[in-house]
């Protein structure tokens, strides 16, 4: 007689594939959207960032009597001011270097030519290289109608960076003007407890987000001071521009910032006088270690507290992210996080060992014995 038994099917598999194939439909749902509103994600979080680091000055108007609205337009349109006008001298100044550089090619290797000759008893002779340089349709002006090709797509780009620059300040504006309207709607939602949370959560990334801006801004005008002397020195064009230029690059794009910002003025030297950027290249070389081990540890100390390795890390994580852009958030957002992550992880007393001392295990000189400062028993 056959089993005519039937063993019941658990009731949590039924739940258990539905479950499945919804959260398989949410994940591909979320990638999608994600995907599709990438752009608005980064200017959003770009917003964000930027709402953190003005929100002090503006709230320092605020206490001097200002309307929160015109506090927050006056210093985001005194920062978009002074960004274009940055962007407009430098655009400028970079392309009348090159259009002289590839002008005066020719004039330049004619120039080395006759320098390696002279100095090392060569015999190299590069006039085939000149001829094809600055005959007519030769190398020169082919780079040159390139260059002028590519004027619409230039121009075409610009105006996208630009619409994306208005959206950007359009969040940040509305972000610090209605910033206090903002965290009482958070607020709202959630307990009172829960809200003494977010609100110091919310006041360590303003307060880190802001030491960022400071220390980067300060970094920046030490290093625009001394390029600017430099330059003036040596006798390089535009030495204010190129200055504030290195000053800027060297400090907001971080790892790769400071190689960035030494190649335009070696450019600029080369076409001015091309031993010239020898001295350039070395002078900025010099500044970038002074930077390093004397400037920027007790600059840094005193706003981020971001130790060196962490920060490097950061930046290459953010960068293999979101780009140039998350190269740039990435040290804010690193110090704020672990600044929030110290109020709530507990730390002990450390005991004593070699490897956790700061100073040299070696006696100092004034501990030795005989030397002033060292207490004796007294003689019995």
């Amino acid at each position: 007689m056959a089993d005519t038994t039937r063993e019941r099917m658990p009731s949590w598999v039924p739940r258990a594939i539905v479950l499945f194939w919804v959260t398989f439909v949410v994940i591909t749902l979320g990638r999608w959207l994600v995907g599709r509103l990438q752009s608005l994600l980064v200017m959003l979080l770009v917003s964000l960032f930027l709402s953190l680091a003005l929100e002090p000055a503006v709230n320092r108007l605020v206490k001097r009597g200002w309307r929160r609205g015109s506090a927050t337009g006056l210093v985001l349109f005194g920062l978009i001011g002074a960004g274009l006008a940055f962007v407009a001298v430098i655009g400028t100044l970079l392309i009348e270097q090159i259009a002289t550089l590839i002008d005066k090619a020719p004039d330049y290797i004619t120039q080395i030519q006759d320098w390696v000759n002279s100095n090392f008893d060569a015999n190299i002779d590069l006039r085939d290289l000149v001829t094809r340089l600055s005959k007519e349709g030769g190398t020169a002006q082919t780079v040159a109608s390139s260059l002028a090709g590519n004027t619409l797509k230039l121009t075409t780009t610009a105006l996208g960076l630009v619409l994306e620059a208005f959206s950007v300040g359009l969040f940040t504006f509305y972000l610090v003007a209605q910033g206090p309207k903002l965290r009482r709607t958070v607020c709202s939602l959630l307990r009172p407890q829960h809200q003494t949370e977010v609100l110091r959560a919310w006041e360590v990334a303003i307060e880190k987000t802001g030491g960022y801006l400071y220390s980067r801004a300060l970094l920046a005008l030490f290093s625009a001071l001394f390029h600017g002397v430099v330059f003036w020195i040596v006798g390089v064009p535009s030495p204010v521009a190129l200055a504030v230029w290195v000053g800027l690059v060297s400090q907001f794009l971080p790892v790769i910032g400071t190689y960035l910002a030494g190649v335009l003025p070696v450019l600029v030297a080369v076409v001015n006088q091309p031993f010239d950027a020898v001295w350039v290249l070395g002078l900025v070389v010099v500044y970038q270690q002074i930077e390093n081990y004397l400037l920027a540890p007790r600059i840094t100390a005193r706003t981020m507290e971001l130790n060196p390795a962490v920060a490097f890390a950061a930046a290459i994580a953010g960068a293999a992210v979101l780009g140039p852009v998350g190269a740039i958030l990435a040290l804010p957002t690193a110090a704020s996080l672990q600044a929030f992550a110290g109020l709530y992880v507990r730390r002990h007393d450390v005991i004593d060992s070699h490897l956790t001392a700061h100073e040299s295990p070696r006696v100092r000189r004034r501990d030795r014995p005989g030397r002033p400062g060292r207490r004796h028993p007294p003689a019995a």
